[in-house]
């Protein structure tokens, strides 16, 4: 059986109709101030209120806190990183096949809203966090590269493409990545933006992945983002403009009629796309960890976060038969375009990583 939500509670929808603009309140540490990237943000927000405080987890750590309300009407917070740190990858990202592989958060927290997303279970409010003082980061980052080449990822907690406009902290990655041969950047975004893309130079070590849904799933559990065919036409400009280009089949769910609705995108996207330009795709059923399922399903009971998962070492993912079924689905379709080596898979398995 794939699909069964009947242990799922009523979803908590906003009570009130009408919200605020997003980003029309910004919280704004004392220590970031007077930095140069909060005064540029704040010029681009010019009727926001601006409230000071003395620590970001004054607002964003408050116990109690309603993230999904908090969604309807995001807040920014403008703070100062105390570590600006380079991270290892978590065990439950694709690593493809790079020895040194991390990711970094210079902004917590999505625009988007999925109802799938860990970010639910990892951080216990809905408003956005934007680290200024990106420039600590890339020290950091320098340090790791004096010692070996880096694979990071910028974007899994957030979209930083989609923030873009406000935030401008991508040109800021690409700047930087144009001048370290050694550094590859994975630029993770469900975003559709034609015109910011073209306003960004394209680079051979900065990889746009672009998370790819049927359009029966984004309209039932991505909300906010943009249709798959407004991404697929994003891809082709991205391709065009020369960018290294990844499709991100992650996370496949087991939504009614599954098998047929995800061969359906398969062929869509196939028929829309120059299959041949693409760099590699990536390919993974929905996985979280126990911890961060426990608190979603307090924060956002709904269908997705009350699917009866199975544990095992201590990730909530489908059952094997399930978790194959949905797999094989897309092996089927990508290995006709795309070699082994330029196929990741993941399902929870050493042996899951390659499509071998």
């Amino acid at each position: 059986m794939f699909w069964n939500n009947s242990a799922a509670p009523a979803s908590e929808e906003p009570s009130r109709p009408e919200y605020a603009p997003a980003f029309s309140v910004v919280y704004v540490e004392e220590a970031a101030m007077e930095h140069p990237r909060t005064k540029a943000i704040l010029s681009r927000l010019p009727r926001a209120e601006v409230i000071p405080c003395r620590n970001y987890r004054e607002i964003f750590a408050r116990p109690r806190q309603a993230p999904t309300r908090q969604k309807q009407s995001q807040a920014l917070i403008l703070a100062v990183s105390a570590d600006a740190a380079i991270y290892d990858g978590a065990p439950v990202c694709q690593d493809f096949g790079n020895r040194h592989f991390y990711y970094t958060s210079c902004v917590m927290n999505c625009i988007f809203d999925c109802e799938y997303c860990y970010l639910q279970g990892m951080y216990p409010c809905g408003h956005i966090v934007v680290f200024v003082n990106l420039e600590d980061t890339f020290a950091a980052l320098d340090a790791v590269l004096a010692e070996h080449e880096a694979y990071v990822c910028i974007s899994y907690d957030t979209d930083l493409l989609a923030l873009e406009p406000l935030l401008a902290t991508t040109a800021d990655w690409m700047h930087f990545a144009a001048s370290r041969p050694g550094l590859t950047l994975e630029l993770r975004t469900k975003c559709a933006a034609v015109p910011m893309l073209r306003a960004l130079p394209a680079l051979d070590n900065v990889i746009l992945a672009l998370t790819l849904s049927p359009e029966s799933v984004i309209r039932a559990y991505e909300h906010h983002t943009p249709s798959l065919a407004a991404r697929l036409a994003f891809a082709s400009e991205a391709l065009a403009l020369g960018w290294p280009v990844r499709l991100c089949f992650d996370p496949m769910l087991a939504v009614p009629d599954a098998e047929s609705v995800y061969r359906t995108m398969f062929e869509t996207v196939a028929d829309a796309l120059p299959m041949s330009q693409i760099r590699d795709a990536s390919v993974g059923v929905f996985r979280i960890s126990g911890e961060y399922l426990r608190l979603m399903r307090r924060r956002r009971p709904c269908a997705v976060t009350y699917y009866p998962y199975v544990l095992t070492d201590n990730v909530y993912g489908y059952p094997e038969e399930i978790a194959s079924r949905l797999l094989t689905v897309a092996r089927e379709h990508l290995l006709q375009y795309f070699p082994e080596d330029r196929l990741f898979f993941w399902s929870g398995s050493e042996e899951s990583e390659t499509a071998r």
